[in-house]
């Protein structure tokens, strides 16, 4: 269970602060919520107490993880499927896992595709997303800016 002010990491949206838990009803059920607000943007979500973790809410990172993530973002990555649609998929649900191993595993993916043949409309913005993503939690745990951190990684 999360508590108030603490930092997360949400999958596909990034690192955000438990602003509040609060109870509502939705669709005449009611449940707690954890409200969040995330860094990037001024997007506020609710998501529910009982399936969080399930759905990837997780802490962030260590700060002795964070050079582990980075050592590992240096390693070359595998291109992943020639079937679009079958890569993209297969990336979507690394994205929605929460892992930031898996994030990195489809930067590492779409960057070999770009290097190779260029990128979809839709790929470029899982790329943006998934170092966002990745900058956003390694520049918070390190207490670092974001852009160097996106400098570090490449």
């Amino acid at each position: 269970m999360f508590s108030v002010g603490d930092l997360i990491c949400y999958p596909m949206h990034g690192v955000g602060t438990v602003e509040g838990i609060v109870t509502q009803t939705v669709l005449g059920k009611t449940a707690e919520y954890y409200s969040l607000r995330f860094i990037n943007g001024k997007m506020t979500a609710l998501i529910p107490v009982a399936t969080a973790e399930s759905v990837g809410l997780r802490q962030l990172i260590c700060k002795n993880e964070c050079a582990d993530v980075i050592s590992y973002m240096a390693k070359p990555g595998e291109r992943g499927s020639d079937n679009w649609n079958q890569r993209y998929r297969e990336n979507m649900e690394k994205m929605r896992s929460g892992s930031i191993y898996d994030v990195a595993d489809v930067v590492k993916c779409l960057r070999v595709r770009e290097a190779e043949k260029g990128l979809s409309a839709g790929e470029r913005k899982m790329l943006a997303t998934a170092k966002m993503i990745i900058t956003g939690e390694l520049a918070t745990v390190l207490n670092r800016d974001q852009e160097d951190i996106e400098r570090e990684i490449g």
